[in-house]
């Protein structure tokens, strides 16, 4: 049904509806059509001879006002005044009366006027609801048995028919059950399928919802890369919360277009594409509809921020419970043996190489236990709550906080920030974990011959539409190529008292508030960890 909708398929064929109306409409027609015709034969001359052959003033007279109360019936009929059930009761018994009273005027049954009477009990079955249709049938049978009595005990006739107006009696009521069978039947149709109608608008307007609402984004395009479908979320990710269907794919975005081209080519998905705008990277799929032949693209559309996202949610709850097992298994153990190297430390018998050794197990237990405490820490992280700060402001305070637990003064670092009244949207408790890791690495590293160590802060806004960033930068000796492909890699360090962790939290944190971490080599030497944001509109 939606490839039939977007590409113009033929619709299915309408069932046919029964409306009483429209029946009524066109027995009038055929009232008026044969009144008509029953006037003028007999006052033209040129009709069958056997009209009015027996009663020509009754003819005459009948004829003349069964054709005027069939125009007048044109009024109700058109203002819908009375309802349909007492118009057709009106027309049919009308019909009835007027038909037997010419057919006796024109010599009884065998005139063959009788069998008029049929189409009238047809449509009047049709148009009745329940049984009592049949009552036209008996209203005229009893009219047409009562004319031949009549004609009998009054000798109209040389010869009777009894025997016709029997069977023409039950041509009646064969008629009246047939059409009304026949119209139930045509009822109970139209009411299934009236309601297969009614469920599958219900589904279509579900399907819309479900399309419209999908967290990931929705493109039906044609062979000729026009958009037939666009849901919200594919606006909004390329940035075109206004867009609407019928517009070229180029329109939404040109790269977009460019890989649909090529995927048609070459069937090759590519890896990603950029937002027009550029604040986020695309995981674009495409997908055929129907076969080859079938004039029909479907792409599917999904930032993969969200993607990483989830990745992280599936990473944070494999390591809460691997952290579960750890605090268990590792910090009771481990509580022992620091319990034990206090008490070796504390014996007045204690030589200076068992000294060393408890001196070893003290320094080993506290790089294991900050191993636990920083692994506890990134499974407990909690989801992003940003918020706008002003970077100067809060930048003063961090590096305070951050001298007061490390030997470094607050003139060894320097801040700088373009411009000065610089803001950020992001979560500042997060912010500051992340900056204080990239810090305490920054102080770890040092020359061991620099004097003076120091660290730059440095911050940039840009213009709109421009990604802010922050930079650390330090004068040490920087990171070898030969490692820097290991850095943010869990455990690996270089120091003999390090847990290998620090970097390894600070890419998660980036990655969870969708930032991007990357290390420089400053030409003047030393390190640089670039904190990219997200775009500002």
């Amino acid at each position: 049904m939606l490839l039939k909708e977007l590409f113009g398929k033929p619709n299915p064929v309408k069932l046919y509806r029964i409306n009483s109306w429209a029946l009524l409409q066109q027995f009038f027609l055929y009232r008026l059509l044969l009144s008509a015709a029953l006037l003028i034969f007999f006052y033209g001359g040129f009709g069958p001879a056997f009209l009015g052959s027996h009663y020509p003033t009754l003819y005459a007279v009948v004829s003349i006002a069964y054709t005027a109360i069939v125009l007048a019936a044109f009024f109700p009929l058109y203002f819908k005044v009375p309802d349909d059930q007492v118009q057709s009761y009106l027309m049919v018994f009308t019909d009835i009366a007027a038909i037997t009273l010419l057919m006796h005027a024109s010599g009884g049954v065998k005139s063959g006027l009788g069998m008029l009477l049929v189409v009238s009990i047809a449509f009047g079955s049709a148009i009745m609801r329940g049984k009592s249709a049949l009552a036209f049938a008996a209203i005229a049978t009893f009219c047409i048995l009562g004319e031949q009595i009549y004609a009998h005990i009054n000798h109209s006739f040389a010869f009777m028919a009894y025997t016709q107006a029997g069977m023409l009696s039950a041509s009646f009521f064969a008629m009246a059950t047939l059409s009304h069978t026949l119209t139930r039947y045509l009822r109970e149709s139209e009411q299934l399928a009236s309601q297969r109608e009614l469920d599958l608008a219900n589904l279509e307007q579900l399907n819309d919802y479900v399309i419209r609402h999908m967290q990931v984004g929705i493109i039906v395009a044609d062979m000729g890369n026009r958009v037939r479908l666009i849901n919200e979320t594919a606006a909004f990710l390329l940035d075109r919360p206004e867009a609407k269907p019928r517009q070229l794919l180029r329109e939404y975005s040109g790269e977009l277009a460019r890989q649909l081209d090529t995927w048609m080519k070459e069937g090759i998905n590519p890896a990603s594409i950029q937002s027009p705008s550029g604040n986020r990277e695309l995981q674009v799929t495409f997908a055929r509809l129907g076969d080859v032949n079938q004039a029909g693209t479907l792409l599917f559309l999904d930032d993969l921020a969200n993607i990483t996202q989830r990745a992280q949610q599936m990473k944070l709850a494999s390591l809460g419970r691997l952290t579960a097992s750890i605090a268990h298994e590792i910090r009771n153990p481990l509580g022992a043996i620091s319990h034990a190297e206090q008490l070796l430390s504390e014996s007045a018998e204690l030589t200076p190489a068992d000294g060393r050794l408890a001196e070893i197990i003290h320094t080993n237990s506290i790089r294991v236990n900050q191993i636990v405490e920083n692994v506890l820490q990134l499974s407990r992280r909690k989801h992003p709550q940003p918020e706008t700060i002003s970077l100067h402001q809060w930048l003063d305070s961090f590096v305070r906080e951050f001298c007061q637990n490390q030997p470094f003064s607050e003139e060894q670092i320097q801040i700088d920030l373009q411009p000065e009244e610089m803001k950020l949207t992001a979560d500042p408790i997060q912010l500051r974990q992340l900056l204080t890791i990239l810090c305490d690495n920054a102080c770890c590293h040092q020359n061991d011959d620099d004097n003076s160590p120091r660290i730059w802060i440095y911050g940039q806004a840009g213009e709109p539409g421009a990604a802010p960033f922050i930079e650390i930068k330090d004068n040490g000796p920087g990171v070898p190529d030969q490692i820097l492909n290991q850095i943010y890699e869990p455990f690996f360090t270089t120091r003999s008292t390090g847990s290998g962790l620090g970097l390894y939290i600070a890419r998660e944190l980036s990655e969870a508030n969708r930032w991007r971490l990357e290390y420089f080599d400053p030409p003047e030497g030393g390190s640089c960890f670039r904190l990219t944001f997200p775009k500002t509109t």
